[in-house]
């Protein structure tokens, strides 16, 4: 058992063991002349670096709940918008908020992570992007970091050994963080921050807020993607669901209204419609392939791209499609597509075949995204390639319903024929007759006035019975057993009297077996009103027609050496003949050649 007078008394850290005993003691509160610490100055002392301690530690756990108060307010600033391109710069803008920093930026990957496709940043000046000339696609320190999705602090972006350097108008950066944002176990894209504004470099404890805030911006991406999706599917079915009730109730230029409503919905700023000749039948008289399609409509080329231009099938992105029936989607259109299916800045292609009967009219769209706009995404395209399905549909019903119309209408012409054969013409025939047979009986004045009306008797059946030709469905009556050369020839030779010459007809290619009879009708309108012009308004001394089949179409040309077209000539004519062949997928032309006349040029594909 220990003596209680020896056990040692600490004050203050120092042991009372140690203090000065016996003689050499001094009375309490005397004056020490060594040096040497009372009890009172050494348990003030260590006092004062415990109160200093408590001190330093209460404002830490202070400014730690302030930084876990901005993790928490900056958390819910990214859950105010679902919009993507609005929620990822508030996401940049909070982080800047919550580490106190001067620059910030979120760089978007593309699908294949190897650079970036969008690039959203805050803190500069309006005027910096247009100095700089472009926005980074992923070098030097911000490659680093995509080539290796971890957290990353430099003290001076300019010694780090993945520094480029940064272009011309660039303002100066000198610390940096960075940290990926992952969504669904992927990396979505990386936030970026630089210079904190007390100049010092961004801290391990920086790099645990901002990885929080980019866990919970994960989330919220994720959450806004799916809303997206979900916004633009909504978009994508109320524009099928348009164009269906467009397009089956008739309108006058389907393609092109389906060319501006996809590129409307789709975002994109290039839009074309090709067409193409229906494959061959088998066992056929014809030979023809179709291995040409042509280019029906053009939205936003940059550079007007020929309508009617030729597009061949082999070897092209509208071939691929038409054989193997199918969407695709085309990453460098400017390495994998040809001129006329592409833009001119065109950076994101898809190619979507309008599925339907093989006997039919086969139909492509393209659509395509210029450089600096979001890729198109396999999202995309199973979007696109339903709305296309709806739209083929669409487009089949109101060709059926068309076929149906023009049945009724040829049903009813031919009533009309067979009414005017047997019955009109008839009576009409049978007064001409009694006419004659009475002008017998008259005196001469009488007989040659009865003589005169049953001429024109004659010349009015002529003319019923040209009317019941033309009523009748197919190629018209003249055209009988010359098939659409000899109606052609018919109808020039019908415009002869009005012209004051014989013109100049030519034929190439075997018109009478390609084109069918609905072709026919739309080719003996468009001469007729080009010969007709012709007689009226040109004064011409010659006029070439040519009719040939070329490069899978039926072109009709017709030259004149007349004064040409005047600013005060009607243009209804010329109208019709352009809707004709927009209806049908064609062109149609009017020029003026150099020695003078007019050159009129009128283009439908078989």
């Amino acid at each position: 058992m220990s003596d209680r007078n020896n056990d040692s008394v600490r004050v203050g850290g120092v042991s009372a063991s140690a203090l000065p005993t016996g003689p050499a003691a001094r009375a309490p509160g005397e004056d020490v002349p060594e040096a040497g610490l009372t009890f009172p100055s050494v348990a003030r002392l260590e006092l004062d670096d415990l109160l200093t301690q408590l001190v330093e530690r209460a404002q830490d756990v202070l400014a730690t709940q302030g930084r876990l108060r901005g993790l928490l307010r900056a958390t819910r600033m990214i859950t105010m918008d679902l919009r993507l391109p609005v929620l990822l710069r508030l996401i940049v803008e909070a982080a800047c908020e919550l580490l106190n920093a001067h620059y910030g930026a979120i760089g978007v990957l593309t699908p294949d992570r190897r650079r970036l496709e969008e690039f959203i940043h805050v803190g500069m000046d309006p005027g910096a992007p247009e100095r700089i000339g472009h926005l980074p696609t992923g070098q030097g320190l911000l490659g680093a970091l995509i080539d290796d999705p971890r957290p990353r602090r430099a003290e001076d972006i300019a010694r780090d050994p993945h520094a480029v350097g940064f272009p011309p108008g660039h303002p100066t950066m000198r610390t940096f963080l960075g940290v990926p944002i992952i969504v669904r176990g992927e990396v979505f894209g990386n936030l970026y921050l630089t210079d904190r504004r007390d100049g010092q470099p961004f801290t391990a404890e920086d790099e645990e807020l901002v990885l929080a805030l980019a866990t919970h911006a994960g989330v919220t991406i994720e959450n806004a993607r799916l809303f997206q999706e979900s916004q633009a599917r909504h978009q994508w079915m109320s524009t099928a669901a348009e164009l269906v009730g467009l397009l089956i109730t008739g309108t006058a230029s389907p393609l092109e209204l389906v060319a501006d409503r996809m590129r409307a919905v789709g975002e994109a700023q290039y839009c074309a419609v090709v067409t193409a000749s229906a494959a061959t039948q088998e066992g056929g008289d014809d030979d023809r392939t179709g291995r040409t399609a042509r280019l029906a409509v053009a939205l936003g080329a940059g550079e007007p791209n020929p309508l009617g231009a030729a597009i061949a099938r082999d070897g092209t992105l509208v071939g691929q499609a038409l054989a193997e029936r199918r969407p695709i989607l085309v990453d460098d259109p400017q390495l994998d597509a040809s001129d006329l299916e592409r833009g001119r800045d065109t950076a994101s292609l898809m190619v979507l075949p309008l599925p339907g009967p093989r006997h039919q009219r086969a139909i492509v769209l393209l659509m395509g995204r210029d450089q600096g706009r979001p890729a198109f995404t396999e999202f995309d395209l199973d979007l696109a390639a339903t709305c296309a399905g709806h739209i083929a549909v669409a487009l089949e019903l109101a060709q059926a319903r068309a076929d149906r119309e023009r049945l009724l209408v040829a049903d009813d012409r031919g009533r009309i024929a067979r009414d005017l054969h047997d019955h009109v013409i008839q009576r009409i025939f049978a007064i001409a007759l009694g006419l004659q047979d009475l002008a017998q009986y008259e005196n001469p004045t009488n007989a040659g006035r009865l003589a005169t009306y049953v001429e024109d008797i004659d010349a009015t059946i002529r003319d019923i019975r040209r009317t019941i030709f033309e009523l009748r469905p197919g190629p018209t009556g003249a055209a009988r057993g010359g098939g659409v050369r000899g109606a052609i020839d018919k109808i020039v030779d019908d415009a002869r009297p009005g012209l004051g010459f014989v013109p100049t007809v030519r034929y190439t290619g075997p018109i009478n077996s390609v084109v069918d009879a609905n072709l026919a009708e739309h080719a003996y309108a468009v001469t007729r009103e080009a010969l007709s012009n012709v007689t009226r308004h040109a004064r011409a001394r010659s006029v070439e027609l040519a009719v040939r089949i070329a490069d899978d179409q039926l072109i009709i040309e017709v030259i004149d050496d007349g004064v040409g077209m005047s600013e005060t000539t009607r243009r209804s004519g010329l109208d019709n003949l352009r809707t004709r062949a927009e209806s049908l997928g064609g062109t149609f032309t009017v020029t003026a050649p150099a020695g003078g006349g007019t050159h009129l040029r009128w283009a439908v594909p078989l």
